[in-house]
């Protein structure tokens, strides 16, 4: 007979997830995951596997709500423009509003992770081309309407959007000077024409 799981896994993954965000992968412990999970350790092992399957398994949450909430504020509403200034205000409102500095988790395992061990170099580089095609996706409609100039390669903005992203996400751990982060926001947006 097959024990019931006596723990909500969906939130024992959140759990893990915001563990992982704040500290990162090499340091987080599995104290620190039974701990912040309130679940034993084969318990963890059961449902998730070893210490990298769950950190694959938060990252993988963390990416779709990401990509989610990026597909929400790009591909709604009217202005193509004002929706790419809601979503890199938004980052940056984030960034000073989170009091633990945590960043992007999937930028943060890029960093950590990705020159190393390369299913998180393809699992971070596969965010970043959803990414990529989520913006594309709002530019080429911004060229359907007419609000963005026909000449705009709607992939390369994209990819550059991205790259800028990424670059601004990074900046942000070492919370700027506000004016700072607000110019270079300004002229980021300034590609989207």
């Amino acid at each position: 007979m097959v024990r019931q799981r006596e723990f909500d896994v969906d939130q024992a993954l959140e759990d893990a997830m915001h563990i992982f965000w704040s500290k990162g992968y090499e340091a987080t412990s599995l104290s620190d995951l039974t701990a912040g999970m309130g679940i034993q350790r084969p318990s963890i092992y059961s449902a998730f596997g070893d210490k990298k399957e769950l950190f694959e398994a938060a990252l993988r949450k963390y990416t779709a709500a990401h990509a989610a909430q990026a597909r929400s504020v790009l591909l709604h509403g009217e202005s193509v423009k004002e929706a790419f200034r809601r979503y890199f205000e938004g980052i940056v409102e984030e960034s000073y509003a989170d009091p633990q500095n945590r960043g992007c988790f999937c930028i943060n395992t890029m960093v950590e992770m990705a020159p190393h061990d390369e299913k998180f170099e393809v699992l971070t580089r596969e965010h970043e081309m959803y990414l990529a095609a989520i913006f594309q996706e709002a530019i080429e409609r911004g060229l359907r309407s007419g609000e963005l100039h026909t000449g705009v390669d709607a992939k390369s903005l994209a990819q550059t959007l991205v790259v800028s992203l990424i670059g601004l996400t990074v900046m942000m751990k070492a919370r700027p000077e506000r004016s700072f982060v607000d110019h270079s926001v300004e002229v980021i947006l300034t590609l989207i024409q």
